[in-house]
């Protein structure tokens, strides 16, 4: 593989926050021989003949609110065991590099929602005309929103432009984020279950330019073992009755999603999930809980109550503990990779083989993991394959 054919910039909204930290590093320890990719799906023996970018090839920057230097937010993390303590030191001077990337951005209304587009959108062609990048990947790592009433101006192209030239702002920020990613000629990836990319007028925007998007909602604990347990049940022919979650967290996520009205989307994305591969409605729900003292960590408890043979009742429960930002880390590089793939490749709109990696993939039509996985594999490693 080239590198230097391949030059990708990984622009990340909310790139001081834990998963955007967590992600740099990793790129850079693993460019640096001084981790292995593991969690890292592009780099399974499956890609291995793929021509993606490499690891030493992705350039970071990226846009946050939060002020707080990147390399002092890796220090928490380290504190908060995510990160291993030995990899700062010599990766001091990458670090420092993806800093002076950073662009911080008013909160709130300080900006007309049309001249913001327009600054943002011109951070990202700076950063690739600077970087001499043959590409950018943007990908939303921010904060979960809270829902959005689409708005007329969602439907076209048209509307959108209009809405946004008599000063309305018609756009929540992630679809602020996904709208200058397609003006600056780039990929666009939602890692979170915000709205993004995901109304009409954008997708139009984004076929029209021949630039690809995907999400959304990274499948990274829960959700992910119900993509594996619920296709069992289904195949199986044992009828679920009940599905019920608990999921405690703490960290900037747990604060979020303890609004009701940001945990609305990441609960309805999780339950598609079942409801979507079992073909029929379960009762319980999925609670989700913040938990500060359990800072980056979260756990997820279900109980599952199913039906066998003659009707005889039965149960399975399991319980998925792990470091959000660990898990995440991985799955957002592999998505640049990925998307950085399908721009190359001319691709234009929703990448549905990416929805391995999503609990509400867009354009998906399964659910079901392994399914998913081998619909990635035959789209990376089809014919327009370049090895």
């Amino acid at each position: 593989m080239n590198t230097e054919q391949h030059r990708t910039g990984v622009w990340l909204v909310g790139a001081r926050g834990s998963v955007a930290t967590t992600a740099v590093v990793g790129a850079a320890a693993i460019a640096a021989g001084l981790a292995e990719p593991t969690g890292c799906v592009s780099s399974l023996p499956d890609f291995a003949e793929l021509d993606l970018p490499g690891f030493d090839g992705l350039v970071f920057g990226g846009h946050d609110t939060a002020t707080e230097p990147l390399a002092k937010r890796a220090e928490r993390l380290v504190d908060a065991g995510v990160l291993p303590g030995v990899l700062l030191p010599p990766l001091a001077a990458e670090l420092a590099a993806a800093e002076e990337e950073i662009r911080t951005v008013p909160t709130g209304d300080d900006l007309p929602q049309a001249e913001l587009v327009d600054r943002l959108a011109a951070d990202l062609r700076d950063f690739r005309n600077r970087h001499r990048l043959d590409r950018v990947v943007v990908v939303n790592v921010a904060t979960t929103e809270p829902s959005t009433d689409p708005d007329p101006a969602w439907a076209t192209p048209g509307a959108l432009r209009e809405a946004l030239a008599a000063g309305r702002a018609p756009l929540p920020y992630s679809a602020v984020y996904a709208y200058a990613a397609l003006l600056a000629d780039c990929a666009y990836v939602d890692f979170t279950p915000s709205t993004g990319a995901r109304i009409p007028a954008l997708d139009a925007i984004a076929r029209e330019n021949g630039l690809p998007y995907a999400g959304s909602d990274g499948k990274t604990g829960e959700t992910l073992v119900k993509s594996v347990l619920a296709p069992m049940f289904a195949k199986r022919a044992l009828r679920v009755r009940s599905w019920s979650g608990t999921n405690l967290l703490g960290g900037g996520d747990g604060a979020a999603l303890a609004e009701p009205d940001r945990a609305r989307s990441k609960v309805g994305s999780k339950r598609r999930v079942l409801e979507e591969t079992l073909g029929h409605p379960v009762e319980g729900g999925v609670h989700i809980h913040n938990v500060p003292a359990l800072g980056e960590w979260k756990t997820a408890w279900d109980h599952i109550g199913f039906e066998g043979f003659l009707g005889v009742r039965m149960t399975l429960q399991f319980t998925w503990e792990g470091c959000d930002s660990t898990l995440a880390a991985p799955l957002v590089l592999d998505l640049a990779r990925f998307a950085a793939l399908a721009h190359r490749r001319g691709v234009a709109g929703p990448v549905a083989e990416l929805g391995f990696f999503f609990k509400d993939p867009v354009a998906g039509t399964t659910h079901e993991l392994a399914a998913q996985y081998q619909r990635l594999r035959d789209w990376a490693l089809g014919p327009e394959a370049v090895r």
